[in-house]
């Protein structure tokens, strides 16, 4: 079984780690954590971070850091769920970003993912080894597994007809073969 079940741009490291680094529109390398990789969106791309780090429950700190995308506050975002959670409307509560709402996690993954990890606000923060360096700090500090992976949805991979094909990039939004996008009215 694949240990993140959202795929994404990402980078898998030490799974026992007890830290995942979100580092927004940077790309780094680290050394002695689990999971790392650039996240751009407030929406698609928070759905992925926290569905991924649940999935793992070694996990139990969150780096966010580098330079915010503009116009989207993707990192402000993620720590606003963390923070305040989402109202009934699936918004992030008081997140800045343009498009911070959650489509595609239950209620329960969004609790799971608030008491799992916490938070460790570095955004700005650009230098690689002061980010490796309270990386080395939090793994010191492990609390251990917080119990059983979670698994939100996981994506498969299926072979096809390219003439049968549908993806289904939201929960309102389907991309036929040839890029042809449609609203299915599934919420």
């Amino acid at each position: 079984m694949k240990m993140y079940p959202w795929p994404g741009d990402f980078v898998e490291g030490e799974p026992e780690a007890p830290v995942a680094v979100v580092t927004l529109g940077q790309r780094y390398s680290f050394e002695n954590a689990a999971i790392w990789g650039p996240m751009k969106t407030e929406n698609l791309g928070i759905e992925k971070v926290v569905a991924n780090v649940i999935s793992n429950p070694n996990i139990r700190y969150l780096i966010v850091c580098g330079r915010e995308i503009r116009g989207h506050r993707s990192g402000r975002s993620l720590a606003c769920l963390w923070e305040n959670g989402i109202d009934e409307n699936g918004r992030i509560i008081k997140a800045p970003g343009a498009v911070p709402y959650i489509e595609n996690l239950d209620s329960q993954a969004i609790h799971r993912f608030r008491e799992q990890v916490e938070i460790v606000d570095m955004i700005d923060e650009t230098e690689v080894d002061r980010i490796q360096e309270k990386i080395d700090e939090l793994r010191a500090k492990d609390p251990g597994c917080f119990g059983e992976p979670y698994i939100a949805i996981r994506f498969t991979e299926r072979k096809t007809s390219m003439e049968q094909c549908t993806l289904a990039l939201h929960a309102s939004l389907d991309v036929d073969p040839w890029g042809e996008v449609s609203t299915s009215g599934v919420r």
